[in-house]
Protein backbone atom coordinates (compact mmCIF):
# COMPACT_ATOMS: atom_id res chain seq x y z
CA UNK A 1 0.00 0.00 0.00
CA UNK A 2 0.92 3.55 -0.72
CA UNK A 3 -0.44 6.60 0.04
CA UNK A 4 -2.14 8.21 -2.95
CA UNK A 5 -3.80 11.76 -2.98
CA UNK A 6 -3.76 12.01 -6.82
CA UNK A 7 -6.47 14.17 -8.08
CA UNK A 8 -7.28 15.65 -4.17
CA UNK A 9 -6.61 19.58 -3.75
CA UNK A 10 -5.14 20.21 -0.03
CA UNK A 11 -5.02 23.88 1.47
CA UNK A 12 -2.47 24.11 4.42
CA UNK A 13 -2.89 27.25 6.69
CA UNK A 14 0.34 28.45 7.44
CA UNK A 15 1.78 26.65 4.86
CA UNK A 16 5.03 28.91 4.88
CA UNK A 17 5.89 28.57 8.82
CA UNK A 18 8.82 25.54 9.19
CA UNK A 19 6.12 22.91 9.55
CA UNK A 20 3.66 24.09 7.62
CA UNK A 21 5.91 23.87 4.17
CA UNK A 22 6.95 20.09 5.38
CA UNK A 23 3.21 19.49 5.12
CA UNK A 24 2.63 20.85 1.76
CA UNK A 25 5.67 19.23 0.39
CA UNK A 26 4.89 15.96 1.66
CA UNK A 27 0.77 16.08 0.41
CA UNK A 28 2.55 16.73 -2.93
CA UNK A 29 4.91 14.20 -2.83
CA UNK A 30 1.44 12.36 -2.39
CA UNK A 31 0.22 13.74 -5.55
CA UNK A 32 -2.14 16.21 -4.24
CA UNK A 33 -2.28 19.86 -5.51
CA UNK A 34 -1.57 22.20 -2.60
CA UNK A 35 -3.25 25.79 -2.01
CA UNK A 36 -0.62 27.47 0.22
CA UNK A 37 -1.82 29.67 3.07
CA UNK A 38 -0.19 32.82 4.44
CA UNK A 39 -0.40 35.38 6.80
CA UNK A 40 2.27 37.67 6.32
CA UNK A 41 5.30 35.08 4.83
CA UNK A 42 4.24 36.17 1.15
CA UNK A 43 7.72 35.35 -0.34
CA UNK A 44 8.46 32.09 1.39
CA UNK A 45 4.72 31.53 0.33
CA UNK A 46 5.44 32.02 -3.11
CA UNK A 47 8.85 29.88 -3.43
CA UNK A 48 7.02 27.26 -1.87
CA UNK A 49 4.25 27.11 -4.18
CA UNK A 50 7.29 27.49 -7.13
CA UNK A 51 8.52 24.62 -5.29
CA UNK A 52 5.14 22.49 -5.73
CA UNK A 53 4.89 23.48 -9.32
CA UNK A 54 8.17 22.19 -9.91
CA UNK A 55 7.05 18.60 -9.14
CA UNK A 56 4.86 18.51 -11.35
CA UNK A 57 1.88 19.94 -8.99
CA UNK A 58 -0.77 22.53 -9.07
CA UNK A 59 0.20 25.21 -6.55
CA UNK A 60 -0.64 28.71 -5.82
CA UNK A 61 -0.40 30.60 -2.89
CA UNK A 62 -3.23 32.52 -0.83
CA UNK A 63 -3.47 34.90 1.81
CA UNK A 64 -5.57 35.83 4.46
CA UNK A 65 -6.50 36.10 7.94
CA UNK A 66 -7.42 32.70 9.46
CA UNK A 67 -9.18 34.51 12.55
CA UNK A 68 -11.91 36.58 10.50
CA UNK A 69 -14.23 35.52 8.78
CA UNK A 70 -14.79 37.27 6.02
CA UNK A 71 -11.26 37.02 5.12
CA UNK A 72 -11.54 33.30 5.17
CA UNK A 73 -14.72 33.74 3.26
CA UNK A 74 -12.57 35.39 0.62
CA UNK A 75 -9.92 32.59 0.94
CA UNK A 76 -12.53 30.31 -0.14
CA UNK A 77 -13.68 31.91 -2.95
CA UNK A 78 -10.26 33.06 -4.17
CA UNK A 79 -8.91 29.05 -3.98
CA UNK A 80 -12.25 27.86 -5.41
CA UNK A 81 -11.55 29.97 -8.59
CA UNK A 82 -8.33 29.28 -8.77
CA UNK A 83 -7.74 25.77 -8.35
CA UNK A 84 -11.18 24.43 -7.09
CA UNK A 85 -12.66 23.33 -3.88
CA UNK A 86 -10.26 21.38 -1.18
CA UNK A 87 -10.72 18.05 -0.79
CA UNK A 88 -8.41 18.26 2.26
CA UNK A 89 -7.94 20.95 4.58
CA UNK A 90 -5.11 21.04 6.93
CA UNK A 91 -5.33 23.81 9.87
CA UNK A 92 -1.89 24.25 10.81
CA UNK A 93 -1.59 27.92 11.57
CA UNK A 94 -0.92 29.67 14.80
CA UNK A 95 -0.58 32.93 16.63
CA UNK A 96 2.73 33.03 17.80
CA UNK A 97 3.02 34.75 21.71
CA UNK A 98 5.28 35.00 25.08
CA UNK A 99 4.22 32.44 27.41
CA UNK A 100 4.09 32.88 31.04
CA UNK A 101 1.93 32.41 33.36
CA UNK A 102 -1.92 32.61 33.76
CA UNK A 103 -1.48 35.23 36.57
CA UNK A 104 0.87 37.64 34.23
CA UNK A 105 -0.61 36.60 30.95
CA UNK A 106 -2.29 39.42 28.92
CA UNK A 107 -5.95 38.77 28.37
CA UNK A 108 -5.15 39.68 24.53
CA UNK A 109 -2.93 36.37 24.26
CA UNK A 110 -5.60 33.98 25.69
CA UNK A 111 -7.63 36.06 22.77
CA UNK A 112 -5.57 35.64 20.45
CA UNK A 113 -4.89 31.74 20.97
CA UNK A 114 -8.70 31.14 21.13
CA UNK A 115 -8.89 32.74 17.74
CA UNK A 116 -6.27 31.02 16.32
CA UNK A 117 -6.33 27.53 17.47
CA UNK A 118 -10.14 27.39 17.74
CA UNK A 119 -11.96 29.82 15.85
CA UNK A 120 -9.96 29.08 12.54
CA UNK A 121 -11.29 25.93 12.85
CA UNK A 122 -14.62 27.16 12.84
CA UNK A 123 -14.33 29.48 10.20
CA UNK A 124 -12.26 27.02 7.37
CA UNK A 125 -15.09 24.39 8.53
CA UNK A 126 -17.97 26.78 7.84
CA UNK A 127 -16.03 27.92 4.66
CA UNK A 128 -14.64 24.33 3.30
CA UNK A 129 -16.87 21.50 4.25
CA UNK A 130 -20.40 21.93 2.63
CA UNK A 131 -18.80 21.62 -0.54
CA UNK A 132 -16.77 18.39 0.62
CA UNK A 133 -20.40 16.96 2.30
CA UNK A 134 -21.64 17.58 -1.47
CA UNK A 135 -18.91 15.32 -3.03
CA UNK A 136 -19.52 13.10 -0.13
CA UNK A 137 -15.17 12.60 0.58
CA UNK A 138 -13.65 15.25 2.44
CA UNK A 139 -10.45 15.32 5.22
CA UNK A 140 -10.82 18.11 7.61
CA UNK A 141 -6.61 17.51 9.75
CA UNK A 142 -6.09 19.86 12.49
CA UNK A 143 -2.78 20.90 14.40
CA UNK A 144 -2.85 19.77 18.06
CA UNK A 145 0.09 19.74 20.49
CA UNK A 146 1.78 17.64 23.06
CA UNK A 147 1.26 20.41 25.64
CA UNK A 148 -2.78 19.95 26.15
CA UNK A 149 -1.96 16.64 27.73
CA UNK A 150 1.55 17.96 29.36
CA UNK A 151 -0.26 21.00 31.22
CA UNK A 152 3.06 22.64 31.84
CA UNK A 153 3.68 25.75 33.46
CA UNK A 154 3.42 28.94 31.59
CA UNK A 155 1.90 26.87 28.61
CA UNK A 156 -1.98 28.65 30.27
CA UNK A 157 -2.91 30.52 26.73
CA UNK A 158 -1.92 28.11 24.01
CA UNK A 159 -3.54 25.02 25.83
CA UNK A 160 -6.80 26.67 26.54
CA UNK A 161 -6.88 27.56 22.73
CA UNK A 162 -5.59 23.87 21.39
CA UNK A 163 -8.01 22.63 24.60
CA UNK A 164 -11.09 24.35 22.83
CA UNK A 165 -10.27 22.95 19.24
CA UNK A 166 -10.08 19.73 20.86
CA UNK A 167 -13.86 19.70 22.26
CA UNK A 168 -14.73 21.53 18.72
CA UNK A 169 -13.34 18.92 16.15
CA UNK A 170 -14.94 15.99 18.23
CA UNK A 171 -18.16 17.99 18.18
CA UNK A 172 -17.70 18.11 14.45
CA UNK A 173 -16.58 14.92 13.63
CA UNK A 174 -19.89 13.75 14.88
CA UNK A 175 -22.07 16.22 13.02
CA UNK A 176 -20.42 15.72 9.52
CA UNK A 177 -19.41 12.51 9.35
CA UNK A 178 -22.67 11.24 8.01
CA UNK A 179 -21.73 13.35 4.94
CA UNK A 180 -18.51 11.47 4.66
CA UNK A 181 -15.83 13.73 5.94
CA UNK A 182 -13.82 12.87 8.24
CA UNK A 183 -12.07 14.93 11.39
CA UNK A 184 -8.92 14.35 13.51
CA UNK A 185 -6.24 15.82 15.02
CA UNK A 186 -2.22 15.48 14.75
CA UNK A 187 -0.70 15.98 18.09
CA UNK A 188 3.47 17.19 17.79
CA UNK A 189 6.07 16.84 20.51
CA UNK A 190 8.73 18.84 20.28
CA UNK A 191 9.88 19.10 16.86
CA UNK A 192 13.22 19.03 14.68
CA UNK A 193 13.06 21.30 12.10
CA UNK A 194 14.98 23.13 9.21
CA UNK A 195 15.96 25.53 11.94
CA UNK A 196 17.36 22.75 14.69
CA UNK A 197 19.04 21.52 11.57
CA UNK A 198 20.71 25.07 10.79
CA UNK A 199 21.71 25.44 14.30
CA UNK A 200 22.49 21.96 14.86
CA UNK A 201 20.12 21.77 18.00
CA UNK A 202 18.28 18.08 16.96
CA UNK A 203 19.49 16.63 19.94
CA UNK A 204 18.05 17.67 23.45
CA UNK A 205 19.92 15.29 26.01
CA UNK A 206 17.41 16.40 29.03
CA UNK A 207 14.22 16.45 27.06
CA UNK A 208 15.29 13.23 25.03
CA UNK A 209 15.58 11.17 27.98
CA UNK A 210 12.23 11.30 28.93
CA UNK A 211 10.56 10.26 26.27
CA UNK A 212 10.29 6.72 25.12
CA UNK A 213 11.82 6.61 21.76
CA UNK A 214 15.14 8.67 23.34
CA UNK A 215 14.48 11.35 20.63
CA UNK A 216 12.66 14.11 19.10
CA UNK A 217 10.54 13.63 16.10
CA UNK A 218 11.30 15.10 13.09
CA UNK A 219 8.43 17.32 11.04
CA UNK A 220 8.87 14.89 8.11
CA UNK A 221 7.20 12.30 10.78
CA UNK A 222 4.30 14.94 11.42
CA UNK A 223 3.56 15.65 8.13
CA UNK A 224 3.69 11.95 7.59
CA UNK A 225 0.81 11.46 9.67
CA UNK A 226 -0.97 14.01 8.26
CA UNK A 227 -1.23 12.71 4.91
CA UNK A 228 -2.00 9.45 6.69
CA UNK A 229 -5.18 10.55 7.50
CA UNK A 230 -5.55 12.66 4.80
CA UNK A 231 -5.62 9.12 2.50
CA UNK A 232 -8.26 6.44 1.54
CA UNK A 233 -6.14 4.27 3.97
CA UNK A 234 -7.57 6.38 7.27
CA UNK A 235 -11.06 6.18 5.29
CA UNK A 236 -12.89 4.79 8.61
CA UNK A 237 -10.91 6.73 11.46
CA UNK A 238 -12.69 10.32 12.42
CA UNK A 239 -12.59 12.18 16.07
CA UNK A 240 -9.12 10.86 16.28
CA UNK A 241 -6.48 12.90 18.19
CA UNK A 242 -2.99 11.68 17.05
CA UNK A 243 0.50 11.87 18.98
CA UNK A 244 3.23 12.09 17.10
CA UNK A 245 5.16 12.49 20.38
CA UNK A 246 7.55 9.33 20.37
CA UNK A 247 5.16 8.09 23.09
CA UNK A 248 5.61 11.35 25.36
CA UNK A 249 2.06 11.56 25.78
CA UNK A 250 -0.14 8.84 25.68
CA UNK A 251 -3.69 9.66 24.84
CA UNK A 252 -6.08 7.65 27.32
CA UNK A 253 -8.93 5.45 26.93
Amino acid sequence: MKIDLAGKLALVTGASGDLGRVMARTLAGCGADVAVHFGRNEGPAKSLAAELRALGRRAEAFQADITDKASVDKLASEVGKAMGRPDIVVANAVVQYKWTSILEQGLEDFESQFQSCTLQSVLLAQAFIPSMQARRWGRFIAISTECVVQAFEGQGAYVSGKRGLDGLLRVLAKEVGPGGVTVNQVAPGWTISDRDRQTHTEIQPEHDLKVPLRRRGTDEEVANAVAFLASDLASYITGAWLPVAGGNVIAGL
